[in-house]
């Protein structure tokens, strides 16, 4: 594969819908490119406060789920038994990914993917805690917005209300300080909004 066919087919991530989003029945749900932004977005604002290379972790949030332009993009789910694959099986199949696509793209990008799928640097753990407050703040903004009906039969959110579930998959993974600061306060508005006390502002 030459780089322009690789360029090509990372742009998938351009059309993957969330599907987490998906799942729950939001209307035109993200992409894992908008995440993506999103998350680059909460590392420039963020990266200060947390004391970490700000440029380091931007080129990672921008890279970070570059394999699910093969893979495509698999929910994480609080009860093991919702996985659409095991966390192995989810390893094994970005790793295959990057193998494929990667020879192509500038070295750099494999290894900041690699790190970012380490956590074992302050930058890496940063953008997974921003890659998580991305999450919440996109529900928060879908909850804001009346994106899916909540009084709907979902099979998939049996044991979880409204969107609920994001939140508890996120809160149990937050490493940072900044990441669990900015979790409550959006966590908070959007308890808000889901309980029918404003706008959550």
């Amino acid at each position: 594969m030459d780089t322009i066919n690789a360029l090509a087919e990372a742009f998938a991530l351009k059309d993957e819908r969330r599907t987490g989003w998906q799942l729950r029945g939001i209307t035109d749900p993200e992409s894992v490119a908008g995440h993506t932004w999103g998350v680059a977005l909460l590392c420039l604002q963020y990266g200060n406060e947390a004391d970490i290379d700000t440029d380091r972790a931007l080129r990672m949030a921008l890279v970070h789920d570059l394999a699910e332009a093969k893979t495509g993009d698999v929910a994480t789910r609080v009860n093991d038994a919702d996985q659409r694959v095991s966390a192995a099986e989810k390893d094994r199949l970005e790793r295959d990914a990057m193998d494929a696509l990667a020879p192509a793209l500038d070295p750099e990008i494999r290894n900041l993917w690699e790190e970012y799928e380490a956590r074992e640097t302050s930058e890496s753990v940063f953008v997974k805690d921003m890659d998580l407050v991305d999450m919440c703040l996109q529900a928060l903004v879908y909850e804001r917005g009346n994106r899916y009906d909540g009084e709907r039969e979902n099979e998939q959110f049996e044991e979880y209300e409204e969107l609920d579930e994001f939140f508890a998959t996120a809160e149990p993974r937050l490493r940072t300080a900044v990441g669990r600061e900015l979790f409550e306060e959006i966590r908070t508005r959007y308890e808000t909004v889901r309980d029918g006390n404003g706008a959550g502002e």
